[in-house]
């Protein structure tokens, strides 16, 4: 598909140009309160990096969250914009999945490096994806909560298995949950980047799945409200 723009704002602003799952250039800003001050110049820093015109970016891929709403949104705003103005196909990837592949992927290369050792718990069977107990995904979500998501593996086109969320609860709350049904996890909380964003983009377009949904994954109604009628308020005059 050629040069792809991957843009995620979870958390830090995370941006990456990818060709053919390789990753030319990645600008990654920890700081989660300056998105919208960042996202335009590690856009522009991504593209002088990689050597690339805006133009030959053939697709662009954004983290859909779950994540705060102030952050997800900058993000998700400027991949439309970005996508427009290049001419570039547009696509949402859930950004909890993209830690999901990273994290199984590497846990299995620890896995074949480890050929002593008999498959355990956080091993990769045989360097399948698959681990002896499900993965559990979580990120902060603010509030004393977290937003998580449940894996079983990666399918054969590298995508995760997904068998349970995204959702978000207090960690107490999904820890008892998990403990009444017996399930019993490996768990990672690793940052999301814009260069695992990439790397399901490729696995996803392999296996036909992409979408172009970029509808941001919230998981909490707003915090804003429409406020009420007016005219209820103030003391009312009698005629």
């Amino acid at each position: 598909m050629g040069h792809v723009l991957a843009i995620d704002t979870s958390s830090g602003t995370s941006v990456a140009v990818l060709k053919d799952g390789i990753a030319l250039a990645e600008i990654e800003i920890a700081d989660t309160r300056s998105h919208t001050e960042s996202i335009g110049d590690a856009i522009n820093d991504a593209l002088i990096q990689a050597g690339i015109k805006p133009n030959q970016i053939r697709a662009v891929a954004v983290g859909r969250g779950p994540a705060p709403f102030t952050g997800l949104r900058v993000g998700i705003a400027a991949a439309i914009m970005f996508a427009e103005g290049a001419g570039a196909k547009l696509f949402g990837l859930v950004s909890l999945d993209a830690i999901a592949k990273q994290e199984f992927e590497t846990r299995a290369a620890g896995s074949e490096l480890d050929t002593g050792s008999e498959v355990g718990a956080g091993r990769s069977d045989e360097g399948s994806g698959k681990l002896s107990q499900p993965l559990l995904v979580t990120s902060d979500a603010r509030r004393s909560e977290h937003y998580w998501a449940l894996y079983s593996g990666l399918d054969r086109y590298g995508v995760p298995i997904c068998i349970e969320g995204p959702a978000v609860n207090r960690p107490a709350d999904i820890a008892e949950s998990l403990a009444a049904r017996g399930i019993e996890v490996q768990t990672t909380s690793r940052v999301i980047s814009a260069r695992a964003i990439g790397a399901l983009f490729e696995a996803q377009a392999a296996a036909g799945m992409l979408s172009h949904d970029v509808t941001a994954l919230y998981l909490r109604n707003p915090d804003a409200v429409e406020p009420k009628n007016l005219r209820t308020f103030g003391k009312k005059v009698s005629s």
